[in-house]
């Protein structure tokens, strides 16, 4: 049907053809162009008073929050307790609560239980990030093989283990550390490079106002190694002034790792940390 300058000959005629379609289930835009209707005014009227079909109804995503946002705000709470309940923006809670009644003001222990909830909220969120990040990296090394515990072994030892010193030739390895799984790694590097339990020794260091006994027991177990192999445990005086951190169940001192006849491999992992950092430094790297 067409439609001279824009006039609309036989509205009702052209009224029942809209209704009809539009209880065919066509959409305004579909009616709009079978009809070549394109005055929005005439089409409103064509349509008065016929719903749209539901399928031309789009779901709004927040409209179960906005209907909880605002039966929270009708039991009194405020922009910051709708907030920690529901998670979503100030902005939007004040869009969809706004001609409800304010609730009465809240005192000041009230402000600051909610602010430690939604503090406590964002914790337990980055927590949750955090063993999530963790967990991921642990997959990318959960595979470990001998040239990589080797490389991580000779960098631990140059962190962690003794060095000679120009004023004090010493050259033998002594290891110390306070971190079980650091010791159970270099243990694993140590038989990596051939050095046999017998030639191991171990001595305890631990703060004197520790329990002396369990920090002895616990590294005994974690070593597995005979009690005949640990020297005498050596005891840190407590000073008066001192403000420990390191105390509680978990604190069981640090563990020295003594290899007997280790001058030559002292001079071997001397060179192997030397030429890492060469294959580091060289322009060819």
């Amino acid at each position: 049907m067409t439609h001279a300058s824009g006039k609309y000959a036989d509205f009702e005629g052209l009224r029942k053809q809209a209704v009809a379609l539009r209880q065919e289930g066509l959409s305004r835009r579909q009616i709009r162009d079978r009809l070549k209707v394109h005055n929005n005014d005439i089409l409103n009227r064509l349509l008065e008073g016929e719903p749209a079909p539901e399928w031309t109804k789009r779901p709004r995503a927040k409209d179960d929050l906005r209907d909880r946002a605002r039966e929270l705000r009708l039991q009194g709470m405020t922009y910051d307790r709708i907030q920690v309940e529901l998670g979503c923006s100030k902005s939007s809670i004040s869009l969809w609560v706004r001609d409800l009644p304010k609730p009465p003001r809240r005192t000041r222990e009230d402000a600051s239980a909610i602010a430690r909830r939604g503090w406590e909220a964002t914790l337990r969120q980055r927590e949750v990030e955090r063993r999530q990040t963790r967990e991921a990296a642990r997959r990318e090394t959960a595979r470990l093989g001998e040239r990589e515990l080797f490389v991580a072994g000779v960098a631990l030892y140059w962190a962690e283990g003794t060095k000679s010193k120009p004023y004090r030739r010493q050259e033998r390895v002594s290891f110390v550390n306070s971190d079980p799984n650091v010791i159970s790694v270099f243990l694993a590097w140590l038989r990596l490079v051939g050095v046999t339990a017998e030639r191991l020794r171990f001595h305890v260091h631990v703060h004197e106002s520790a329990d002396v006994a369990e920090a002895e027991r616990f590294w005994a177990d974690h070593t597995g190694a005979h009690a005949s192999r640990f020297g005498k445990t050596s005891l840190k005086r407590h000073q008066p002034k001192t403000n420990r951190k390191n105390t509680g169940a978990e604190y069981r001192g640090c563990l020295v790792i003594h290899v007997l006849q280790s001058a030559e491999l002292y001079r071997r992992i001397e060179g192997w940390w030397y030429g890492i950092v060469g294959a580091v430094l060289s322009p060819e790297s």
